[in-house]
C-alpha cells in the first residue's frame, strides 16, 4: 500500500510538472509574434527574422547537439522531420503570416492544428475518432469563420491566411514528432537532442531559403517601433531567440513526453490567448466582438478536439491520453 501511494504521488507530481512545462511553453511561444512584428515592420524580411531566430537558438543549443551526436545515426528521419516541420515550417509560415495579417488572427488560424491532428489520427493511423472530437472540429472551423469574417468576403489578406494554415499543418508535425519514441523506455531519444538537431536542420534549410547574406544587418543596431514605443531591436531579437524559441521548444517537447500530444496540445491552445492579448496591449491590434467570440469558439473546439483524440494503441475512441500514458509507463517499468 505505501508503495502504491508513493507511485500515485509520483504520478501526480509528474503530471503537475508536465502541465507546468506546457503552460510555460505556451507563454513563451505566445510572445514571439509581438516581438517579431516590430522587427518586420522596421524593414527586416519575415524570413530573415525566422532565420535569426532559428540560427540563434541553434547556436545556443549547439553543445547539446554535440553531446547527443549519436542521434544522427539512430534517428536521422526524426531529426530531419522535426527540423523541416516543427522548426523551419512552423516558424517560416507563421512569421510570413503575421507580416500580412494580425498576430492574433494568425495564431487562431494556426490552432486549427488539433483538427488536423484528428485527420492524421483517423486517416493516416486509421484509428477511430469520437463524436466529441468531430464536434470540436466543427466548432473550430465555425469559430475560424468568425475570426476571418467570411461575411465580409475574407477581409484579411488571403495569402496571409494560407500561410497561417500552413503553420497549422506544420504544427501537427511538431506534436506528432515530439512524442516519437516516448514509449521506448531508456531507448527514447533525448528530447533536448532532438530539439538541438531540429534547430540545426531548420537553420540549414532556412539559410538556403532566406539568404541571410542579403539581410540589412544595420537594422539590428537601431530601435523598432512597438505601438509608438521605441524598443532596441537587439533586445527584441534576444527575447525571440532565448525565450520564444529555446525555452519554448525545450519546455514544450518535454511536456509532450510527460503528458501526451493530446493533453499538451490542449494547454498549448493558451498560446493563442497569450499572443492575442499581448498583440492587443503592446501592438494595438484590436479585434472586433465577433472575432473575439469566434476566437473563443476556435479554442473551445481545439480543446474538445485535442482532448478527445484516441490514445496510443487504443482500438476504441477515448477521452484523453493522460491516464493511458501513465498506466503504460507503469507497465513498462514493472
Amino acid at each position: 500500500m505505501p508503495v502504491h501511494t508513493s507511485e500515485s504521488s509520483q504520478g501526480h507530481r509528474g503530471r503537475g510538472i508536465g502541465l507546468g512545462l506546457a503552460l510555460g511553453s505556451a507563454l513563451a511561444f505566445g510572445g514571439s509574434g509581438v516581438a517579431a512584428k516590430p522587427l518586420i515592420e522596421a524593414g527586416l524580411d519575415p524570413l530573415h527574422v525566422v532565420w535569426l531566430r532559428v540560427a540563434g537558438a541553434a547556436l545556443v543549443m549547439l553543445p547539446v547537439a554535440v553531446r547527443n551526436r549519436a542521434l544522427l545515426r539512430r534517428r536521422p528521419a526524426l531529426l530531419a522531420g522535426f527540423g523541416l516541420l516543427a522548426v523551419a515550417g512552423v516558424q517560416a509560415c507563421y512569421f510570413a503570416a503575421i507580416s500580412r495579417i494580425p498576430v492574433g488572427v494568425a495564431l487562431l488560424v494556426e490552432y486549427l492544428a488539433p483538427a488536423l491532428v484528428l485527420g492524421w489520427v483517423r486517416f493516416v493511423q486509421r484509428r477511430p475518432v469520437t463524436r466529441a472530437a468531430a464536434l470540436g472540429v466543427v466548432l473550430a472551423v465555425g469559430g475560424l469563420a468568425c475570426v476571418v469574417e467570411v461575411w465580409s468576403g475574407l477581409s484579411f489578406d488571403a495569402l496571409g491566411l494560407l500561410l497561417a494554415l500552413g503553420a497549422a499543418c506544420c504544427q501537427v508535425g511538431y506534436f506528432v514528432l515530439s512524442d516519437q519514441g516516448s514509449d521506448s523506455g531508456e531507448d527514447a531519444p533525448d528530447p533536448l537532442g532532438v530539439i538541438a538537431y531540429g534547430l540545426l536542420v531548420g537553420t540549414a534549410v532556412l539559410t538556403v531559403v532566406a539568404r541571410p547574406w542579403n539581410m540589412d544587418w544595420s537594422l539590428l543596431a537601431h530601435s523598432a517601433d512597438m505601438d509608438g514605443t521605441p524598443v532596441a531591436a537587439g533586445l527584441l531579437l534576444g527575447w525571440i531567440v532565448l525565450v520564444a524559441t529555446v525555452l519554448a521548444y525545450v519546455t514544450g517537447v518535454v511536456s509532450v513526453r510527460r503528458l501526451s500530444p493530446q493533453v499538451a496540445g490542449v494547454v498549448a491552445c493558451l498560446e493563442a490567448v497569450v499572443a492575442t492579448v499581448l498583440a492587443w496591449v503592446l501592438l494595438g491590434e484590436h479585434l472586433s466582438a465577433p472575432q473575439i467570440i469566434g476566437g473563443a469558439v476556435v479554442l473551445v473546439g481545439a480543446f474538445i478536439a485535442q482532448s478527445s483524440a484516441p490514445a496510443k494503441g487504443s482500438p476504441e475512441p477515448v477521452a484523453s491520453g493522460g491516464t493511458e500514458r501513465e498506466l503504460s509507463a507503469r507497465g513498462t517499468s514493472a
